[in-house]
């Protein structure tokens, strides 16, 4: 049997020759259920479970190589690092033959908005003639996928002959090494506010996790928000060249409920997206493509094809239907609730902003209160609701949350969702904006361990057009 040792970091050419030690591994998995044939199985120490303890399952099931952080008693060939999570990154790249260096690769971090300018940068790709991929909260489970999930994905795009992929990159992810392994050519910062303090205990500490993506192991170049504070430093801060975008680059801005325009050097920029806010994630779509060197006809072109982004301030009401309107949106934290409800407020010109919001279960609970408190500020009528309790009491829930909306017009509580929607359907009358708020484009509600069927937009449809029956 053949053990070698690393520590720290693993530098690719030591996994090399330490695999060649022992023969070809085919492809690496942190999960033991996956191992298959000269598989390599990475032992990852979790938060509730020691990879370790499956190393025995993942040998009988053929792993070839056993990635650890101590010697185990199987008869294997194993790879002793210091940290197991940090290392499985780039050893899956070295299997795969560094697949993102294959492809032109962009990651995009932010508290806000990654999801939209994903989007909006994979149109723009697409139009300059690219074969593009999408990787985010909407293609998987996880935002960014586990690190021997994600080489092993890229991998599939290289043999697929995939030109580009734009991914958004979370905290998560890089606070625990999901990342690690993969080459940015461009790293995207949108913008920062309060979220996932669950896992980073301070706001310094989850701008240190999103910060991480712009050093030079990672990323070539970083295109950032300089409205954002935090975005101004890490152009000043950052180890790479940084390109900066601001809100002053467009002028001459319009926003419907289903789309805006404005201009942009010179040229008229056409979003298929309605809300204030998408005027910045259109920017930094924009900037990002020129840092790549597509041309600007091109650029502006993809922006104008892009589809509705699902979830992310998505029209259900009939926008050719003289009535109310009703949109969908992600916002789930407290900057997200306040820019969805300015953008709401601005198309309510003569009418009501009205908002339908719940808080997750088993996430920062100190943010609850924060986003009664924008939701009041922004909205004439507040509901709070049940979002995603899990495992804990959708009340309790509830009563945070509705704390810190005392200052509201009108403030009413309903638990079940469905029926806060349809008490906001009911209130609405013409002109106003109904922002339902929160689950975007899920389409379950996770009560405990139960994932109960449940679409935002289905229901809104449903009731809308129950609505319209009665009448």
């Amino acid at each position: 049997m053949t053990s070698g040792s690393l520590t720290g970091s693993v530098p690719a050419d030591q996994f090399v020759r330490l695999v060649g030690e022992v023969g070809d591994v085919i492809d690496l998995t942190h999960d033991s259920r996956q191992v298959e044939p000269g598989w390599a199985f990475g032992c990852v120490v979790g938060e509730h479970l020691d990879g370790h303890t499956f190393a025995g399952s993942a040998v009988a099931s053929g792993a070839s190589v056993l990635i650890v952080d101590r010697h185990l008693p199987f008869d294997v060939p194993q790879i002793i690092v210091r940290d197991v999570r940090r290392a499985i990154g780039p050893i899956a790249a070295s299997i795969h033959g560094g697949p993102s260096r294959q492809l032109t690769t962009v990651g995009i971090t932010g508290t806000n908005g990654k999801t939209t300018t994903t989007f909006l940068l994979g149109s723009i790709l697409r139009s300059a003639g690219r074969e593009t991929r999408e990787m985010g909260t909407l293609s998987g489970v996880r935002t960014t996928p586990e690190a021997s999930d994600l080489q092993r994905r890229l991998a599939g795009f290289v043999a697929d002959r995939v030109d580009a992929v734009a991914m958004e990159v979370s905290s998560h992810a890089l606070a625990l090494h999901r990342v690690d392994g993969t080459r940015f050519d461009v790293a995207v910062f949108t913008n920062l506010g309060r979220d996932h303090l669950d896992l980073h205990e301070s706001m310094e500490a989850y701008f240190r996790a999103k910060a991480s993506l712009f050093m030079p192991d990672l990323s070539d170049v970083g295109v950032t928000n300089i409205d954002d504070p935090n975005g101004r430093l890490l152009l000043d801060v950052a180890a790479i060249d940084m390109v900066a975008f601001s809100e002053s680059d467009a002028s001459d801005v319009t926003v419907e409920v289903d789309k805006l325009r404005f201009t942009w050097r010179g040229r008229d920029v056409r979003v298929p997206l309605g809300g204030r806010f998408n005027v910045m994630n259109s920017l930094a779509a924009l900037t990002t493509a020129d840092v790549l060197g597509i041309e600007l006809d091109a650029a502006i072109a993809g922006i104008a094809s892009c589809q509705p982004v699902p979830g992310r301030f998505e029209v259900v009401s009939d926008p050719n239907r003289e009535s109310f309107a009703v949109v969908v949106d992600y916002a789930h934290t407290p900057d997200g609730i306040r820019e969805v409800l300015t953008s709401a407020r601005q198309l309510a010109i003569d009418g009501r902003v009205i908002v339908v919001f719940g808080c997750g279960g088993g996430r920062d609970a100190e943010k609850r209160p924060l986003m009664g408190s924008a939701a009041a500020a922004g909205a004439d009528v507040v509901i709070v609701t049940s979002d995603n309790p899990r495992h804990e009491d959708p009340v309790a829930i509830v009563k945070a949350a509705a704390a810190g909306a005392g200052g509201a017009n009108m403030l009413i509580t309903e638990v079940d969702r469905r029926a806060a929607i349809e008490i906001a359907l009911r209130q609405a009358r013409l002109g106003d904006v109904v922002v339902i708020a929160g689950k975007g484009h899920e389409t379950t509600q996770t009560i405990g361990d139960t994932a109960l069927p449940f679409d935002d937009r289905q229901v809104a449809r449903e009731l809308l057009q129950r609505l319209e029956d009665q009448s």
